[in-house]
């Protein structure tokens, strides 16, 4: 944006095109509530829309606002949440509900630093929540807004480095509107999801790209400057897919801490050896029944995991293995109601 473009000429001209071209009918908006709105924020961190509509739809019939989120278990929690990934969200998001019954009498606060106190809720979060909730002059610096300033003010350098989000904020902040500040907030976000897209954006039809610096240097390709890459390793799992009799799936529930905390899983270990020790002690069967299934791959943020299934059925357990805090059996019709990785989900409709 070049200097003789203001402030409000800026915010006006993106509000102009929100009204025309701008998400006015997301199942979150309807009707705006903190509550609904914090829950919107969480889900869609890197989550495309499209993708968590439905999930909203979903948790919100089950949990519908903050007292019954709080008082949820938090099986039932994830359960909601399985398949929209990235866990620690509504692991978060589960915490800060028991927060607020807790410290706010049950209602999400409206002040920024009692936000961001919260659990799950940063800087950028606590400005939606500010901004769509209650009004608030309240900056927003999600991966669409640092992609358009990045383009327009020709901003340099990969925008996860301090120095640049540093300067990033500065410019959000300096580019607020006096009103309209919850449609402001979704203009930003629908601006760099419909049209100043990450890959093969929509300058054309832009109502800013006169003053974009990027533009008008033919450089939307090269900003935001990528983050610098590197190969990503890769790791692998075996898990057991153990069946009894009646055709139940033997689930465990995995650690508190890192990949998919406290989800329901399959029994996972490092290599065949240790897995069939496990079967060993675990079943009454002959664990060279075991059959490899074809690998499964999934990728996370910081490697590749290579999932190697391997399958027995019509197996009996060497105990008594009823509903406990690590292992469970569970019907084909019951795991569609309990919190499972997505891929692991996968696996087992295969």
């Amino acid at each position: 944006m070049t200097q003789a473009t203001g402030v409000a000429d800026f915010s006006m001209r993106l509000l102009d095109w929100f009204d025309h071209h701008g998400r006015h009918d997301l199942p979150w908006q309807h009707p705006r509530t903190p509550y609904r709105v914090w829950l919107s924020e969480i889900m869609l961190q890197q989550t495309q829309v499209a993708v968590v509509a439905p999930y909203f739809e979903r948790f919100i019939a089950a949990l519908p606002d903050l007292p019954a989120l709080a008082a949820a278990s938090q099986d039932e929690v994830l359960a909601l949440w399985s398949g929209l990934g990235y866990y620690a969200r509504a692991r978060n998001l589960h915490a800060a509900a028991k927060a607020c019954v807790d410290i706010h009498a049950g209602e999400l606060p409206c002040d920024a630093e009692a936000l961001r106190a919260l659990p799950g809720i940063g800087r950028s979060t606590a400005g939606a929540i500010l901004a769509q909730a209650w009004g608030e002059r309240a900056a927003i610096l999600d991966g669409n807004v640092k992609r358009v300033l990045c383009r327009v003010h020709g901003i340099e350098g990969w925008p996860g480095t301090p120095a640049v989000e540093k300067k990033l904020w500065v410019i959000a902040e300096s580019l607020l509107p006096v009103t309209r500040l919850a449609d402001y907030t979704q203009a930003q976000m629908d601006f760099g999801a419909t049209l100043c897209t990450r890959s093969d954006p929509a300058c054309t039809l832009c109502p800013i790209r006169h003053d974009c610096i990027a533009f008008r240097g033919g450089r939307t390709a090269e900003l935001p400057s990528p983050k610098p890459g590197k190969p990503l390793p890769q790791r692998s799992a075996h898990m057991l897919v153990i069946e009894d009799d009646a055709g139940r799936v033997l689930l465990q529930r995995r650690p508190p801490t890192g990949i998919w905390a406290c989800l329901w899983s399959l029994p996972e270990h490092a290599d065949i050896a240790e897995a069939r020790h496990w079967l060993e002690h675990h079943v009454e069967d002959d664990v060279e029944r075991l059959q490899a299934g074809e690998p499964v791959m999934h990728g996370f943020s910081h490697y590749r995991l290579q999932i190697l299934p391997h399958r027995i059925a019509g197996v009996r357990a060497r105990t008594a293995i009823g509903d406990n805090d690590d292992l469970r059996w569970a019907s084909r019709a019951e795991l569609a109601g309990i919190g499972l990785p997505a891929p692991i989900r996968r696996l087992l409709k295969e």
